[in-house]
Order: C-alpha cells, then structure tokens, then sequence
C-alpha cells in the first residue's frame, strides 16, 4: 500500500510559518494573536494564492503545488537556501511504497571492509548497513548489535557509550544528525518505518523532542568530530559522505585523522 504524499510538506510549512512574526514580513500588528507566528491567511497573501488552496497545502490534501508556487511560498516564508531546497523535494516528492531497509552489495561490503580508514555505509533511515573494524573500534561493534538497534541516531542518541565518546561535544552532533533524520523524515512521512524510529528516539533521548519540534534540516556533508576515545584518549576526525552510484539511497562515511595544524587530511580514495 502506497503512503500518502504531503504531510511532510504541510508540517514543514507549518513550522516555518509559525517562527515569523507580523513585523518580520512587514505586516501590521492587527490583534493580539493566541498563537505565534504568521496566520495561515498572512501567508496565503504573502505568497499570492489563494487561502483555501494554502490550508489544504499545510494539511496535506492538495496535489503537487507548481514551482511557481513553491517559489512564491519559499520567498514568502523567507526559506534559506537549505529550506528552500527541503521545500522543492517534499513538493515533488512522490507517493511511496512502504519502508524496506536497503541491501548492500558485495563488492561495496568489500571495499569498506577493505578501507584502512573508519568507514560505514547507511541507507535513507540512517540504518548501518556495512561497516569496517576500524569503525567498530572507533564507534561500536555494530555486529554484536540487533538490526533494529544497528542504526547511528539508535547509538548517537540512545547510549551511554555514545555520550561518552563524544564528550562536550554530543549536544551538537547529536543535534545535527537530529536534523539530517528530519529531512528524511519528511521526504517519507508517515511511513511506519520512519515514524517509529522518531517515537523510539523521543521516548529514549530527553533532548530529542525540543529538536524535532523545531524542525531544522540539514544534508548529509562533511566536517569534523572530536571524540575521547575509551583507550586511545581523545582524537579529532575529518568525515566525507559519499552517494553510491549503484543506489542512491546508500551513503558511505569515511573518516580520516585530522593533523595538528587544522589542514586537511590526504583523500582517502
């Protein structure tokens, strides 16, 4: 059974009509308003469309709106460039059939497990899906671990373990992976899969709920971690993120030590 397209859409929306005020768009302050943010009506007037077809768009009745509109809407809502282009895919964004975790061929199995440097690959629910000993060593043996719990968001933000590795600095990983699942998220809502993984993570991480209510997003890229490793004591990493090109959906992370002097570190390929 295929999902229905468009929740996604109409929460995201919503979230970011709710963070302007009146005075931001330049709108007068007509009456005291019970709830934050702009009226529904405001932004339909903002966008130049009509406020029927603007109500169904944000409870996700409405067919796919035109570029048109969702340029009128992005300028409207005053979107980032990284919102922006989270509103273009869940405009387009298709129909789907439910969730089925990806498969890893064994070539790619291979070549991870080949690479001299930490490296994993995931697929659209963050799923650990093929991994390397020296990201077991780095992170956690995924292998010992249930499929369900052979997931980054299940180790970022429900372990001990994780908290531990990351030190000072969990708030913000953690934070952003919460952003990067959310753009997924959306792209999916409400599929079973998806929706689960998220209730897990706001039953298990206290933090988790503030995040995901403000409903950042972010691309998977790269950057830099700095971790206090167990028993070899604090390290800093460069990470990269690629797209396979056998399925789209799959993500190989390699992460390579970062020198002293804040230069970037040889490629790994």
């Amino acid at each position: 059974m295929r999902e229905p397209a468009g929740r996604g859409l109409g929460d995201f929306l919503r979230s970011r009509r709710e963070r302007l005020s009146p005075e931001t768009v330049g709108l007068p302050e007509r009456r005291r308003r019970r709830t934050p943010g702009l009226r529904r009506e405001e932004v339909a007037e903002l966008a130049g469309i009509g406020i029927d077809w603007y109500v169904r768009l944000e409870q996700g009745r409405a067919g796919s709106p035109s570029t048109t509109t969702i340029d009128a809407l992005a300028e409207a809502l005053r979107l980032d460039a990284t919102d922006r282009d989270h509103l273009r895919r869940l405009a387009c964004s298709p129909a789907r059939e439910p969730f089925v975790r990806e498969q890893v061929s064994e070539g790619t199995r291979r070549l991870v497990e080949g690479l001299g440097a930490p490296a994993y690959v995931t697929g659209r629910r963050w799923d650990v899906l093929a991994w390397n000993a020296e990201a077991a060593r780095l992170f956690t043996d995924f292998g010992r671990l249930g499929a369900d719990d052979r997931n980054v968001l299940v180790y970022l933000l429900l372990t001990p373990e994780a908290r531990r590795l990351f030190g000072d600095g969990w708030t913000d990983q953690a934070r952003h992976a919460t952003a990067q699942f959310r753009a997924a998220h959306d792209l999916w809502a409400p599929d079973p899969a998806f929706t689960a993984l998220a209730d897990r993570l706001r039953r298990g991480c206290p933090e988790f709920a503030t995040w995901w209510e403000r409903h950042d997003v972010l691309p998977a890229g790269s950057g830099r971690k700095r971790l206090h490793h167990p028993s070899e004591g604090p390290l800093v990493f460069e990470y990269a993120t690629f797209q396979s090109n056998e399925d789209p959906a799959l993500r190989l992370t390699v992460y390579s030590p970062a020198d002293h002097t804040g230069s970037r570190p040889p490629v790994v390929f």
